[in-house]
């Protein structure tokens, strides 16, 4: 389960080298461990809000499986999906949603909402906090360089 999620992180550092917020997420087939999807936070530079890790791992698994279905699979993020993604996932018929961090501003699989507790046709388990250190700490490393960027320069516009 750790090697998914350090990939998962992977992607999320490579998001964050980008100037993303850095989230990953690595679509497993459980049946033979093989990695079918993954995906990175890519909305800046697509400009597409649609560009989360998720759906991005999500169309790349259909893609590699050939259809809209991904029976067997496991998902593995590196931080707690937003209730498009947990559209998404509930879509695609997804077996298990494995998240790292928290989100408590938008995260509807456990803090926010509880998408996946809903009467929808369909419910993935979900396991929370996995490598949630190693999680929390891309996005807050990110987020703590992006305010010293801000604050550089705004320091600098006031004193050129």
């Amino acid at each position: 389960m750790d090697k998914y999620m350090k990939r998962a992180v992977e992607l999320a550092e490579m998001s964050a080298s980008e100037g993303e917020v850095p989230v990953g997420a690595v679509i497993v087939k459980k049946t033979t461990g093989e990695i079918v999807g993954e995906g990175r936070n890519m909305r800046e530079g697509r400009k597409n809000a649609l560009a989360h890790a998720e759906i991005m791992a999500i169309d790349m698994a259909c893609r590699t499986l050939g259809g809209w279905r991904l029976p067997e699979c496991a998902i593995y993020i590196t931080l707690e999906p937003c209730p498009m993604c947990c559209g998404a996932i509930i879509n695609a018929r997804i077996d298990d949603v494995i998240f790292g961090a928290y989100d408590l501003k938008s995260g509807s699989a456990v803090s926010v909402q509880k998408m996946f507790e809903l009467s929808y046709n369909y419910r993935p388990t979900v396991q929370s906090g996995v490598m949630e250190k190693e999680c929390a700490d891309v996005l807050s490393l990110f987020f703590r360089q992006l305010r010293e960027k801000k604050k550089n320069l705004k320091n600098f516009s006031k004193n050129p």
